[in-house]
C-alpha cells in the first residue's frame, strides 16, 4: 500500500509500506505444498491400495518361489562381480562421450576468440582424456575389462 505524506514545501512523497520478503515467503509456501504432495500422493496411493487388496494368507504365498516349483537349494547366490564392473566402467566411459561432445562443440569457437588459445582450449580436455585413460589402464591391468579369466598370470599373480 502506498501513503500519501506532505512535507513542509507541500509537495507529496510517496512511501511505501509493504512488508519486505512477502515474494520470498511466498516462494518457499509454494515448495512447501509441492514437498506434501509429493509425499501426500504416494503415502494415499499405498493406504488406499492396503485397505482395497484382497487378503488370502496362505503358507504357498510365503514361499521363495510362487510359481508352483518347489524351491531347491539356498536363496542366496553369488554373482560374478565382473558384471558390476563392466556396468560401471560402460557409465565412466559414456560420461566421457556426454562431456566430449559439448567440448568438441565449442572448441572452433574457443579457438577463435582472442583471449584463448590452443593451450586454453585444448588442455583441460586432454587433461581429463589422459585421466580417463590412466583409469582405463588400471582397470586393464586389474582384470576390470577381462570377460573370462584367463589362465596367463597378471601383474599381481607374479609377484
Amino acid at each position: 500500500m502506498a501513503n500519501l505524506a506532505k512535507t513542509e514545501e507541500s509537495t507529496l512523497i510517496w512511501v511505501r509500506s509493504e512488508a519486505p520478503h512477502v515474494t520470498q515467503m511466498n516462494d518457499w509456501i509454494a515448495i512447501g505444498a509441492l514437498g506434501l504432495v509429493a509425499v501426500g500422493i504416494p503415502l494415499g496411493m499405498m493406504v488406499v491400495s492396503y485397505l482395497l487388496r484382497p487378503s488370502v494368507p496362505e503358507p504357498s504365498k510365503r514361499a521363495t518361489y510362487e510359481s508352483g516349483e518347489v524351491p531347491t537349494g539356498g536363496t542366496r547366490i553369488r554373482f560374478n562381480i565382473q558384471y558390476y564392473m563392466v556396468a560401471l566402467l560402460f557409465v565412466v566411459f559414456d560420461i566421457e562421450t556426454v562431456l566430449l561432445f559439448p567440448w568438441a562443440v565449442v572448441y572452433r569457437d574457443a579457438l577463435g576468440a582472442e583471449e584463448y588459445g590452443l593451450v586454453h582450449a585444448l588442455g583441460p580436455m586432454l587433461l581429463f582424456v589422459a585421466i580417463l585413460l590412466v583409469g582405463l589402464a588400471w582397470a586393464w591391468r586389474n582384470g576390470a575389462v577381462q570377460w573370462a579369466k584367463t589362465s596367463r598370470p597378471t601383474g599381481a599373480d607374479r609377484r
